[in-house]
């Protein structure tokens, strides 16, 4: 974690396709009453993904910029996500460097299991519990 003094706002792109990350998503719109997250849905074809990046790159694990253009991943942009809304209470065990490969490890895991999960959650706002169909929530191949 390399940010001390962040530069917000902090640009989060996220999987609005995935009632995991909507969920998430619609609770930081809620409480993003000083306007230090902003959110980019890199689901929608409109959306371009960040420089040097696919669009599968993105949503294959977080990613997120302040607008000095420092780019923070995985559980770093969950880290100052959290913290751009106030709740960094709820993630200071990020910020522990010697447990730091342990969380890590848990967020290479959760990417990995996030499709399945994903497929038998219901889509936010959804009265038939519609839960994703797309591609993205198909386990990965063997070889991912």
């Amino acid at each position: 974690m390399h940010t001390t003094t962040p530069d917000w706002p902090l640009t989060l792109f996220y999987d609005g396709e995935c009632p995991l990350c909507l969920r998430e998503i619609r609770m930081f719109q809620r409480r993003n009453d000083r306007g230090r997250l902003e959110l980019i849905d890199i689901a929608n074809s409109a959306a371009d993904p960040l420089p040097g990046l696919s669009r599968q790159d993105m949503l294959d694990c977080l990613h997120a910029h302040f607008r000095d253009g420092q780019l923070v991943t995985g559980i770093d942009a969950t880290y100052w996500s959290y913290r751009a809304v106030g709740l960094g209470w709820v993630v200071a065990p990020l910020g522990w460097h010697w447990a730091r490969p342990l969380w890590k490890w848990g967020y290479r895991q959760f990417c990995r299991l996030r499709p399945a999960i994903a497929r038998i959650v219901p889509m936010p706002g959804s009265d038939a519990g519609v839960s994703c169909e797309s591609d993205r929530c198909r386990p990965p191949k063997p070889n991912d």
